[in-house]
């Protein structure tokens, strides 16, 4: 566990001390935002798919303090992808599965809680030219949330955990790789 503490401190660093920058394209029009992650980013996909209870939170407390009505979000108010939308002069973005396949040019978010990096923690479009979503997508500003689940799918496992701290956490970096270098190949690069 002390590797993957070392990794935790690592990976929290590196995020915090990269900035965010939203560069507007030529045609001045403002880069989509595009969000994945777990319940720290989810704005109430998870009120949408068939999961258990205990991964939804469309009652309240859940979004009293700024919506006035439960949203599905594991929070009482905002997000940071809606404070980061907001800076970027962006609408709300919206749950993937609340907006079916409306207009998806200010991006959609994939957020669910639950989520994480292995398929094991936790089990449970915009109608346009192939040019038009090339550009949208190359402009898009993607943001991540994950990994939380996956630091303590350990820590609850039981005593025979079958991984050690180096397979487990090359694991989930091959998989995050995967995943990044797959959103790269089709023209993310924000």
């Amino acid at each position: 566990m002390a590797l993957i503490s070392s990794f935790c401190i690592f990976f929290l660093v590196a995020h915090f001390a990269t900035p965010i920058v939203c560069i507007r394209n030529p045609i001045n029009q403002t880069p989509a935002l595009f969000v994945f992650g777990d319940s720290v980013f989810d704005p109430g996909n998870n009120n949408y798919i068939n999961t258990t209870t205990n991964f939804q939170e469309n009652y309240l407390p859940y979004g009293e303090s700024f919506f006035k009505y439960p949203t599905g979000r594991n929070s009482d108010g905002r997000l940071i992808p809606d404070f980061i939308a907001e800076y970027a002069k962006l609408p709300f973005i919206p749950p993937y599965f609340e907006i079916g396949k409306k207009h998806l040019v200010h991006g959609v978010n994939f957020a669910s809680g639950g989520s994480g990096c292995l398929a094991e923690t936790a089990r449970g479009f915009k109608k346009v030219g192939e040019t038009e979503s090339k550009q949208i997508l190359s402009n898009a500003v993607y943001i991540f949330s994950t990994f939380n689940k996956d630091m303590v799918a350990p820590l609850f496992a039981n005593s025979s955990f079958p991984y050690s701290d180096t397979e487990y956490l090359q694991m989930i970096m091959g998989n995050l790789t995967s995943v990044l270098k797959g959103i790269y190949k089709e023209g993310g690069r924000k």
